[in-house]
């Protein structure tokens, strides 16, 4: 298995999504089973595991090895048993049958007796044995779903990070999206020293206009005008926390909590910029990047 420079296996640095979909099937005597899961997102880990009766210790294996392998998700896992109808073998003791006839022979008889009859004969108990092919052995019947459950598990982890895989893709394009928007709010010409005095200088005019408001009062109004309009704090935090996702990314494993974190905290930035954009372009660029956002936030709620 590949080594990544932090001595971690290529495995331990991928993520993995928290639906997927396994099964495992096998025969053992004339008994058939069938393993059966599907899981999808959770909060938790929420293992739920429905067998027949008389087979919870294998149910209960199945969820110790599952809570081993998972971290997050909601989990449907079903054992089905298939009983083939009980195949019959008859037997017959031929040497009780012979010797019973051979007895009944030396027996004399009244005359109103008939002789003895093979239906008759094969009606005495232990002529005539029965004996039924159906069942498993009860041992070799736990061991294979034991296996089964190996087997499941490690197809089911397997499936789960090949989703993984692909959510991956998903949101490193997301985060990308992201990256240039939060550049396009840095370069907007709105946020331009001249374009910021022109808006405040209209502003001020409006205020000056309104009569009644001394030096101080309109020295003030500037001030708040001119934070209100400054987007540095977002943008900064903006890039934060793109730098923590891509740390979190490359260290893999179940790190959906913290990414649905951060995606929460990149809406927020989003829209305190959305709400301090004193023009229409800036303000274009912030619901545009609350909306890729909003995707991102969806996509990493599935990952483990």
């Amino acid at each position: 298995m590949a080594q990544t420079s932090a001595g971690k296996t290529s495995e331990d640095t991928t993520i993995a999504s928290m639906t997927g979909f396994a099964r495992s099937a096998g025969t053992t005597g004339a008994v058939q089973w069938l393993w059966e899961i599907r899981t999808v997102n959770g909060r938790g880990l929420d293992i739920r595991v429905r067998v027949p009766n008389g087979f919870e210790a294998a149910g209960e294996a199945a969820r110790i090895a599952l809570s081993k392998a998972l971290s997050r998700g909601q989990c449907q896992l079903g054992l089905t048993l298939t009983r083939p109808e009980a195949a019959v073998r008859v037997r017959i003791d031929e040497a009780l049958l012979a010797n019973l006839a051979a007895a009944v022979a030396r027996v004399p008889r009244p005359a109103e007796v008939g002789p003895a009859t093979l239906d008759g004969l094969l009606a005495v108990r232990g002529v005539v044995e029965t004996e039924s092919e159906a069942g498993a052995d009860p041992e070799a019947l736990n061991r294979d779903l034991v296996a089964g459950i190996e087997t499941l598990v490690a197809d089911l982890v397997s499936a789960r990070r090949a989703e993984g895989a692909r959510l991956h893709a998903i949101v490193e394009s997301q985060i990308a999206d992201i990256a240039r928007l939060t550049q396009a709010a840095e370069d907007c010409p709105a946020r331009r020293p001249e374009a910021v005095r022109a808006r405040l200088a209209d502003a001020v005019a409006a205020l000056v206009g309104a009569g009644g408001l001394d030096p101080d009062r309109l020295h003030q109004e500037a001030v708040l005008i001119a934070a209100k309009a400054d987007v540095r704090e977002e943008l900064d935090r903006l890039r934060a926390h793109l730098a923590a996702i891509g740390e979190l990314l490359a260290q893999g494993g179940a790190i959906g909590r913290r990414l649905d974190f951060l995606a929460q905290e990149l809406g927020r930035e989003a829209n305190t910029l959305c709400a301090k954009a004193g023009d229409i372009s800036l303000s274009r660029i912030g619901l545009d990047l609350k909306a890729v956002v909003e995707q991102f936030r969806e996509q990493v709620q599935n990952v483990e």
